[in-house]
């Protein structure tokens, strides 16, 4: 269900800045009204979006983000529905790509305090499953403790706070060759 880009990013965005309008998301995505009121009304049929019936009137909707983020862990999930699991991957895996892109882009006009907490790193691990599991669940509890950026807590942080995105993969890269045979250091 939230497997489509465009849905990814319309759920991204209610998360980012709260309740909005179909027009007005499609505007930000650069898509027809059409079809991000249709995308809304496939998340909200999956429960990920809601109608916000606070606002808005009889000729303008209304949408708002039904939980504050959404996170991808069911295994039962990923073995009965495998295709509908990896697209959904594949649309989290572009839209982190395209956000980290647009940041490159905007790095050398960004205030040099914020140019300066950005980083970008990757670390090879030799771990077993049971520690890589142990791994997601510590980085899990570390970003736990810092503030989400919703847009209720905006109106609450501190000067001088701004958004940052926190995105790590934890991604197995297996020995094991396609042909199955294990290769041995110093041996080719």
């Amino acid at each position: 269900m939230l497997a489509h880009p465009v849905r990814v990013q319309l759920v991204g965005l209610l998360w980012r800045y709260g309740p909005s309008t179909a027009t007005r998301l499609a505007e930000w995505l650069g898509v027809n009204s059409g079809t991000a009121s249709y995308h809304l009304r496939q998340l909200g049929a999956a429960g990920f979006v809601e109608e916000d019936t606070e606002r808005g009137n009889a000729r303008e909707r209304w949408w708002r983000a039904a939980d504050e983020s959404t996170r991808f862990d069911n295994t039962e999930l990923a073995q009965q529905e495998p295709e509908a699991t990896f697209a959904y991957i594949q649309s989290v895996a572009a839209t982190h790509a395209m956000n980290t892109q647009r940041t490159l882009n905007e790095l050398q006009t960004m205030p040099r305090v914020w140019r300066d907490t950005f980083g970008m790193s990757d670390w090879a691990l030799r771990l077993t499953s049971d520690e890589a599991e142990a791994l997601g669940q510590e980085l899990h509890a570390v970003i736990a403790r810092y503030r989400r950026d919703t847009p209720k807590a905006t109106a609450s942080a501190p000067e001088g706070a701004e958004r940052v995105s926190v995105i790590w993969h934890l991604l197995p890269e297996l020995d094991v060759p396609p042909g199955g045979t294990v290769p041995v250091p110093g041996e080719r």
